[in-house]
């Protein structure tokens, strides 16, 4: 498959197709795509919401490493602690896109 160079995609599109590629975290695409992590939960937001109807977005939810708790009720962004045993050390949720013609 033929992937436009960086420069004729959006951010959004590369992010997108980094995912397609394998799952990432919002740290780890802020620091490949030199954005801020806010601003890469917002264009998550709209991938997910944009994936093609054949693919999946789908988001490995953060995990407490004290506890195991891992049933957060949102999934694109990341809580800044755990609201079971309060730990600040979660690990980060990570994203990918599944399907598609890959």
């Amino acid at each position: 498959m033929s992937v436009p160079d960086d420069d004729d995609r959006t951010t959004r599109q590369r992010i997108a197709d980094r995912l397609r590629d394998g799952a990432a975290t919002a740290s780890g695409l802020a620091e490949e795509f030199a954005v801020p992590v806010p601003v890469v939960y917002e264009h998550l937001e709209h991938v997910a919401e944009s994936v093609e109807s054949d693919e999946q977005f789908l988001a490995a939810p953060p995990t407490c490493p004290e506890c195991g708790f891992d049933r957060f009720e949102t999934l694109l962004s990341r809580p800044s602690r755990c609201p079971e045993c309060r730990c600040e050390r979660l690990e980060e949720p990570a994203y990918r896109i599944d399907g598609g013609n890959g």
